[in-house]
């Protein structure tokens, strides 16, 4: 059953349409800390941040995170949690002219109040090195409090002597829980929400609007006053009905089909593993968009990648686990939209690799040999000899060390004796795992020689 809000009067909804002329997502921002959805881990009770703030005190201090994570809100808060003064400018559309105006405001400033100015700076690592450099003197001398906010990682984009005078505090993606929380909180609000309209909003229009946001709680609210808006201009009344017709049409989007917890997810999941083997890449990057347009968590793909990369390419391609690996760690550092291609790199490079299985088996041979045979002891050659005692009972004796021979090596026996000659990972012929094989012939030649 869809759930319902407010019943307003058509006049009564007009005005309120009327006078609200500023974006959802900025109408509804938290006024408090305890506003903020999410973020538990530097806003929960007893960090350090909300301590701080609440008595009055503050720190520099870059907030690093996805869009609409919460960083401009915090810093608003922390103008609004002390009485210092507070100046704020973007580095996309500021420069060093408008930070040197803002320094001598703010020498005239500690004159008069003896406080210092609270100095919010968005996207902080748009600044190049040398503009960063300007911030040192002030931030050292108590001149300003610096709060940048950025969605790059600092370590590459804010120069150390910076960072080594703030606090970095990462913010997460939210929650889909979470951003529901902040979605039925704008639909009952009556003096900056959408309280004022009597809203129907079914179950699958609730998890369309949670799912399409992707963490980020400025996505969520602008798609819902768009639906809204397109509602109400459709249907004539103060009834808003949101179903998936509706959203469909207001934000362009097809909503697709997917249950991250049914037999779609497990679906998806598995046409793209399949097509990785099947070396298909256009089947690949369908499947794996598929996914990610479904809502689907980045990071699942990534980490089913990284599998992949080990389990059906393995030694045949080195390079593929770290092909897999860079795009799960792009997802983590740059988020969306910028890893979205790099998790699309990855997926064409391991569909376009040679494949090999011969590493999995030999996990399952390997694995299936220790419960039958058990714990086989290490033969005395290849132990270790820290004692006389040892050494004694033969310890390390017989050991040929490898880097005394030509090549690096010599034929020797690694294996427990009721293992002798086992033999686990046999490498195929495709892409580097030649090149093994061709080694491991070479020395079991030498070896029976």
């Amino acid at each position: 059953m869809p759930v319902k809000y407010w019943k307003g009067g058509r006049t009564e909804v007009n005005d309120f349409i009327k006078d609200f002329k500023l974006p959802l997502a900025e109408r509804m921002r938290p006024k408090s800390l305890e506003d903020i959805v999410g973020q538990e881990h530097i806003l929960g009770s007893g960090s350090l941040l909300p301590r701080m703030l609440k008595n009055g005190r503050v720190f520099s201090v870059i907030f690093w995170g996805p869009p609409g994570s919460g960083k401009t809100t915090l810093a608003r808060l922390i103008g609004e949690y002390t009485d210092f003064p507070f100046r704020s400018f973007s580095a996309v559309t500021s420069g060093l002219k408008d930070l040197r105006e803002i320094i001598e405001e703010a020498k005239e400033s500690k004159k008069e109040l003896k406080k210092p100015t609270l100095l919010f700076v968005d996207e902080i690592h748009r600044f190049n090195k040398a503009q960063q450099d300007a911030f040192l003197p002030h931030v050292e001398n108590g001149l300003i409090i610096l709060v940048g906010a950025t969605t790059q990682n600092p370590s590459f984009e804010v120069i150390s002597p910076l960072l080594s005078r703030v606090r970095i505090m990462i913010l997460k993606p939210l929650g889909k829980e979470e951003l529901k929380i902040l979605l039925f909180r704008a639909l009952k609000d009556r003096d900056h929400g959408l309280g004022m309209l009597e809203i129907q909003l079914t179950s699958e229009a609730t998890e369309f609007l949670a799912d399409s946001a992707q963490g980020d709680a400025r996505v969520l609210l602008n798609n819902l006053d768009a639906a809204v808006s397109y509602a109400m201009d459709l249907q004539g009344d103060n009834k808003v009905l949101l179903d998936l017709e509706i959203l469909e049409k207001s934000l362009s989007r097809k909503a697709l089909p997917y249950d991250k917890d049914g037999e779609e997810h497990y679906n998806l999941i598995s046409a793209f593993h399949k097509s990785l083997r099947g070396s298909d890449a256009q089947a690949s990057i369908y499947w794996l968009y598929r996914m990610m347009m479904a809502g689907e968590d980045p990071l699942f793909i990534g980490r089913r990648m990284i599998r992949f990369a080990t389990e059906d390419v393995g030694l045949a391609d080195p390079n593929a686990i770290q092909v897999a690996l860079a795009a799960f760690e792009s997802w983590q550092k740059v988020g969306p939209p910028e890893a979205e291609l790099a998790l699309a790199y990855a997926a064409v490079y391991l569909a376009s690799a040679p494949k090999s299985n011969s590493l999995y088996l030999a996990e399952k041979a390997v694995k299936q040999e220790i419960m039958d045979s058990g714990a086989q002891p290490v033969p005395l050659h290849i132990r270790n000899a820290p004692t006389e005692l040892m050494k004694k009972q033969g310890y390390s004796r017989g050991y040929l060390y490898p880097h005394n021979f030509p090549g690096g090596w010599v034929p020797q026996e690694y294996l427990p004796g009721e293992l002798k000659n086992r033999v686990f990972y046999r490498p195929t012929s495709r892409g580097y795992e030649q090149e093994i094989q061709k080694r491991s012939l070479a020395r079991k030649k030498e070896k029976i020689h």
